[in-house]
């Protein structure tokens, strides 16, 4: 049984419409002023520092590295990766390394890089090293060019491994992985 105020208040009268939306928008307003006021008096998160250097790795099991400038594209999404990407070779592999400092999107598997660099993948399979270290590795190949093996796995600070990109950036990002995380990648002509 409904009273006389609610139905006062809420009849369907053009004078209620008009006098519901006008108290949504002052509502609205009022919203707007105080997201407004907070942001200007809160200071802005200060963004990460961008890593000028990072010292890589001089040998990669045993034998010496060489770094290698990254290409302008490389350049360019290193300069808003979360940590640092750097190149090196020892003159039969090339690795690209990257140090990762908190869970990003932006370490995605190696695979997606050379397809989209118009490569096919074959025979993706993971695999144990001499060292004993698992790896997921394929044979990527393009036409004209020559095939070439790619091998990756990321691993966080206290020793443990992935190989799948997907489940290190949820364990990471669950807090069951810490950082900060380096993932590697060594391709070699075949």
């Amino acid at each position: 049984m409904s009273t006389p105020f609610f139905e006062r208040w809420f009849a369907n009268h053009f004078i209620n419409r008009i006098g519901h939306k006008t108290a949504f928008a002052l509502a609205m307003l009022m919203c707007m002023l105080w997201s407004a006021t907070a942001a200007l008096r809160t200071p802005a998160e200060p963004m990460a520092p961008a890593v000028a250097s990072h010292e890589w790795p001089s040998e990669w099991d045993g034998v010496a590295l060489r770094p290698l400038a990254l290409s302008d594209v490389e350049q360019r999404f290193a300069d808003r990766f979360p940590g640092a990407i750097g190149r090196m070779t020892d003159g039969t592999r090339t690795l690209v390394m990257r140090e990762v400092s908190q869970p990003t999107r932006m370490l995605h598997p190696a695979a997606d890089c050379y397809r989209a660099l118009g490569y096919r993948v074959e025979q993706a399979r993971l695999e144990r090293d001499a060292q004993e270290r698992m790896w997921r590795c394929f044979v990527a190949q393009r036409h004209g060019a020559q095939k070439i093996r790619v091998c990756e796995r990321i691993v966080d600070a206290q020793g443990t491994a992935f190989t799948d990109t997907s489940s290190w950036y949820w364990a990471a990002a669950s807090g069951q992985s810490h950082g900060p995380w380096q993932a590697v990648t060594v391709a070699r002509p075949i």
